[in-house]
């Protein structure tokens, strides 16, 4: 199955390739023409222009000689309006003429014959007009007869024509060679097409022996996966008994620990009235003994001895909070979870308000700071979280300044609800950021109270919550603990809400 998905993979992308170069020479004959569709299509506009300019330069000459004429003819000024219509317009067609010739030399060679010419016959018909309009009519009509007038209009037409057939020429060429890229196009287009056609159809076929293939591996699959929720389901549960043995283990050793830790400590005691009772005896003997000997013995009872006494009061008393932290974190981990809306701002000044007191000793305060959102959670699990974060930041406050803790609250784009517990404290060094979080472990001078239990029972409590804690901090200036917890934890499966 693994060859043949392999080999189908490698035709199916080998006949992709081919179909995507297909596409790119059709695109890019496809640009190509348009391109040239374009260039042409400037051009074809740029000499119709040309014509047409031609053509009314030349209607505009005759308009004007027709008005003179007709002046001429009937001594009628009426017949000046096409004139002088026409003379006025005459430049502008000129320049317009001049503008499309562009670069090409021959074209503006003949443009500016015909102003020429166009400025002879505009001064030839001035001159008859003038002669007229002076009463002079047979010097004006023997000016006409001289044909002067013809011959430029006929000099006038050859030049419109030397400019309007090199014009037509390039046209037919331009379009015989634009119909030819269309059809050389076109048979790029269907070949592609065709091509692409013959690809999707082998594709097609590739596929559809993959998928019966592939129909027959689901099978295969379906067989094993009919026997696999259920050995799943023992799996889970072979898992939550060893979690629940887990847990009944360490209750079972911390509880059978502490019976003969409490014998320990009851015996010390006995041991300690019995020294009372030696001591008053060694009081009680005469001086006249062995003074040597007493004094050793008397040293001892009153200095060794007790010295002794209190090493092993003060070890088995740590040895009892261990324990007791211990059994805390077993019973935790048993205790379900009790979820329900639970107000952040009235829960936390509750919390606050119970550290009041050890915050004044301090000199330190404690704020909550805007708005802070509801929560669907476990109540005393949070009121635990915050009270262990809080009892941690006032007991590693920097003497040498007045202590500040402030608590904010924020809802993320994903949902999360993240709370800062940020305090101006001592810091923590960046290689013990995640060490406090274990077990026993501190940070820093031990110059105060505790076991290393507080911050390892706030991983544990806020991970049942389905949430996360991290510490950001640096030393000498504070530190943040960033915790993160889902908006309701009544979306959670009630696996997850009796997981460890």
């Amino acid at each position: 199955m693994h060859t043949f998905s392999t080999t189908v993979t490698r035709r199916a992308l080998l006949m992709l390739i081919a179909a995507a170069l297909a596409l790119l020479g059709i695109v890019a004959t496809s640009g190509w023409l348009a391109d040239s569709t374009r260039q042409f299509s400037g051009s074809v506009s740029r000499m119709t222009s040309l014509r047409v300019a031609a053509g009314t330069l030349l209607s505009q000459l005759q308009d004007a000689e027709i008005g003179q004429r007709g002046y001429l003819l009937t001594e009628d000024r009426q017949y000046l309006k096409p004139y002088e219509t026409a003379t006025t317009a005459v430049d502008a067609t000129i320049a317009r003429l001049h503008d499309l010739a562009g670069g090409n030399t021959d074209a503006l060679r003949i443009v500016d014959r015909l102003a020429v010419l166009a400025a002879a016959k505009r001064e030839e018909l001035a001159q008859t007009i003038a002669l007229m309009e002076a009463g002079r009519r047979d010097e004006a009509l023997a000016v006409v007869r001289t044909g002067r007038g013809m011959m430029l209009m006929d000099d006038a037409r050859r030049s419109l024509a030397d400019l309007i057939t090199p014009a037509d020429a390039q046209l037919d060429t331009q379009l015989s060679t634009l119909i030819g890229q269309a059809r050389a196009s076109g048979w790029v287009a269907n070949l592609g097409g065709l091509f692409i056609v013959l690809v999707v159809g082998g594709a097609v076929w590739i596929a559809f022996r993959y998928a019966q293939d592939l129909m027959r591996a689901q099978s295969a699959i379906q067989a094993l996966n009919d026997t696999l929720e259920q050995r799943v389901s023992e799996r889970t549960k072979e898992l939550q008994r060893a979690n629940d043995e887990i847990q009944r283990f360490a209750y079972i050793v911390s509880h059978d620990l502490r019976a003969p830790l409490v014998n320990v400590m009851g015996f010390t005691g006995e041991f300690e009235a019995g020294l009372a009772s030696v001591r008053a005896h060694l009081d009680r003997q005469p001086a006249d003994g062995d003074a040597a000997a007493a004094s050793e013995a008397r040293r001892a009872v009153a200095e060794d001895m007790p010295e002794a006494i209190g090493f092993i009061r003060a070890s088995t008393s740590k040895m009892d909070r261990l324990i007791n932290a211990i059994l805390a974190l077993s019973r935790q981990g048993g205790r379900t979870l009790n979820p329900e809306p639970v107000a952040m701002r009235a829960l936390l000044e509750s919390v606050v308000a119970s550290f009041r007191h050890q915050a004044s000793e301090q000199h330190c305060t404690i704020d909550i700071e805007g708005h802070l959102p509801v929560l669907v959670s476990d109540r005393l699990a949070l009121e635990q979280v915050f009270g262990n974060l809080l009892d941690n930041a006032i007991k590693y406050l920097d003497p040498a300044r007045t202590g500040r803790i402030a608590i904010r609250g924020r809802v993320e784009e994903d949902g999360l609800v993240v709370f800062d517990v940020a305090d101006n404290g001592r810091g923590i060094p960046p290689q013990d950021h995640e060490r406090i979080f274990e077990l026993f472990r501190r940070s820093g001078v031990q110059d105060r109270p505790g076991e290393g239990i507080g911050l390892a029972y706030v991983r544990t409590l806020i991970r049942r919550l389905q949430g996360e804690v991290a510490v950001e901090s640096v030393p000498g200036q504070g530190s943040v603990f960033r915790i993160s917890l889902p908006g309701s934890l009544a979306q959670l499966s009630e696996t997850h809400l009796h997981d460890a």
